[in-house]
């Protein structure tokens, strides 16, 4: 389920938040961090999906990994065996099924399909701010990340970015957030960290965990009565995902 090109065009990179990418290779990694981070901080997650309408693309087909499990079943068993249903030929690609297969226990989903209608999109960001406001930790799940400059709010493609003011109010309402993130083409360990810095200066996070994978990354933006959850999220992060979802501090 997701989102644009990242890093030279390589197939596997493709993973638009969209119902036809569910529970690809990439999900299965993004599932399987937000099961981590769940289970190291005891925090009841919500998800905001900022779905967008599928393309008709069949690039997100990258489910081979379910049929090797000796390879792959070992980092989430539990998680790898509900994936495992989708190689039945009458199961539809569908976020739905991450409530309904209770992928993440106990957590709220917000699953709007977004236009790039800025009045719409601030109704829906509204109604999310008001589902979710309960969740201690959001994901915040865009097709390409948080905005660019070309991007403006509301112009064409808006619905594929978060933008800073809407990450500002959801911080501001005392949510931790994990933000999803594709690479632009820059080297990646100066972009972990400029993201980072930006986190910090504009949400005022307290500490910045980036989750780099072979294809996406995923910053979580701490407030500062999470940072004490951090040793945790990494221990059990690096212990089941090693090779798949490598964990760096960006505090300050």
């Amino acid at each position: 389920m997701r989102r644009g090109m990242s890093n030279g065009g390589r197939g596997e990179g493709r993973i638009s938040m969209k119902h036809q990418y569910f529970g690809d290779i990439n999900d299965y990694r993004k599932y399987g961090l937000l099961r981590c981070i769940a289970e190291a901080t005891g925090q009841a997650l919500g998800v905001l999906w900022l779905l967008t309408e599928d393309d008709g693309r069949t690039d997100g087909e990258f489910r081979r990994y379910l049929q090797h499990p000796t390879r792959w079943r070992g980092h989430d068993p539990l998680l790898f065996e509900a994936l495992s249903q989708l190689l039945q030929v009458d199961h539809v690609r569908h976020v739905a099924h991450a409530s309904a297969w209770d992928l993440l226990p106990g957590a709220t989903y917000f699953d709007h399909v977004f236009t790039d209608s800025a009045t719409e999109r601030s109704s829906a960001m509204t109604q999310a701010a008001e589902r979710l406001g309960g969740c201690p930790i959001l994901f915040v799940d865009p097709d390409n990340g948080i905005e660019i400059k070309s991007v403006k709010y509301g112009s064409k493609n808006s619905c594929k970015y978060v933008y800073w003011r809407e990450l500002d109010a959801l911080f501001r309402n005392g949510h931790t957030l994990l933000i999803y993130q594709h690479y632009p083409r820059i080297a990646r360990e100066r972009f972990h960290a400029e993201l980072s810095e930006a986190l910090r200066r504009q949400l005022g996070a307290a500490d910045v965990l980036v989750f780099s994978t072979p294809y996406v990354a995923f910053f979580l933006a701490l407030q500062p009565r999470h940072v004490a959850f951090v040793p945790s999220i990494r221990a059990l992060v690096e212990n089941r995902w090693r090779q798949q979802i490598r964990c760096t501090s960006h505090g300050p």
